[in-house]
């Protein structure tokens, strides 16, 4: 049986490629309009990510006084502040939040 060969051939080739090969990305393709880099951290980003960066957990300790210190911090630390504030609003209301949003912008 010749098949059996050719897959055993072909399952070779696929363990030669690296797992963490990834394809070209557009910015390197000749032609390809250049992309705008992605904002690193948003009001989506888990707020236990923001806080392992030490420079927006400043920010998160400056606008937020007391989010990070807050007695349930480690239940709502997997939660976003956008999905946190439908729980807070009167906390994390809009301008305090937009105000987030824009320094932690400015970190990347």
């Amino acid at each position: 049986m010749k098949s059996i060969p050719m897959l055993a051939a072909l399952a070779t080739l696929s363990l030669a490629v690296p797992a963490h090969a990834n394809p070209p990305s557009s910015a390197s393709t000749p032609g390809a309009a250049p992309t705008a880099p992605a904002t690193k951290y948003t009001l989506d980003t888990p707020i236990e990510t923001l806080v392992a960066d030490p420079r927006a957990r400043t920010v998160l300790d400056t606008d937020l006084p007391g989010l990070t210190s807050h007695p349930q911090f480690e239940s709502f630390k997997g939660m976003s502040l956008t999905t946190l504030s439908t729980f807070a609003p009167d906390k994390l209301t809009p301008d305090r939040l937009a105000k987030v949003k824009t320094e932690l912008a400015s970190l990347n």
